[in-house]
Formats: structure tokens, C-alpha cells, sequence
């Protein structure tokens, strides 16, 4: 099931939560494409754990893989990823907006004080 339009897909920020998946797509944007054989190569773990962190990748849609020989190639899947980077950009806009609002309502519990004369500092009051 797709997530709405400006929803957040948890799925989709489960898989890229792991710092290994992250270096696996890291990887596999730099190469335009790998298979677990060669990523393992390049990374601390084996290739089963590579092998089973693409299976996530892949259930995400991040990855799209083929059968070459008795191996897969897998490449990102650029529209997925695309669409992974506005959902963050719009959870960055989520957090801009509240952050404003906050500063809004300290800039004028302080404006509020200094007209009333109290001190900034609730210590000193």
C-alpha cells in the first residue's frame, strides 16, 4: 500500500534508518548498480547480512534487482529515492514551521515580561 501524497512512509524510513543500508545505497548510486558478492566486498559485514539488508531495501522499492547468472544485480530505484527525499524535506518544513511557532510564543512571553516590568530571569523575580 502506497502512502499518501506528503505522508511519511515508515517502511521506507525503517529501511534507511540502518547506517548499513544507507552506505549499501551509497554504494550502488556510486557504481550504478552491485550485487551482494561485490557490495560485501567494500563492507564490514558478509554477504548474507549484505544479501538480507538489500531484501529490506528491496521490499522498501528502494532497490530493483534482476537475475544476472547465479546472482542478482541490484540498482537504486531512482523514483523511490526521490520520492524519500521530499518526504524529508518535508519533514524538515514540518519542523521549520513549529520551531517559528515556538519562537514565536517565547519572543512574546519575553515581550510580555518586559512590559510589565518582570525580570527576564524567573530566579530573580
Amino acid at each position: 500500500m502506497t502512502p499518501a501524497p506528503g505522508s511519511v512512509d515508515d517502511d521506507l524510513w525503517s529501511a534507511i534508518g540502518d547506517p548499513t543500508r544507507r552506505r549499501i545505497l551509497d554504494l550502488l548510486l556510486a557504481d550504478g548498480g552491485g550485487t551482494a558478492t561485490s557490495l560485501s566486498q567494500r563492507l564490514p559485514v558478509t554477504r548474507q547480512a549484505v544479501a538480507k539488508h538489500l531484501d529490506v531495501l528491496d521490499r522498501a522499492g528502494l532497490v530493483r534487482s534482476a537475475p544476472v547468472g547465479r546472482e542478482r544485480r541490484c540498482q537504486v530505484d531512482a523514483a523511490q529515492l526521490a520520492r524519500a527525499a521530499d518526504q524529508l524535506a518535508a519533514v524538515g518544513r514540518m519542523w521549520d514551521a513549529r520551531l517559528q511557532r515556538i519562537k514565536g510564543i517565547a519572543e512574546a512571553i519575553q515581550t510580555a515580561r518586559h512590559d510589565e516590568g518582570t525580570p527576564d530571569d524567573p530566579q530573580h523575580g
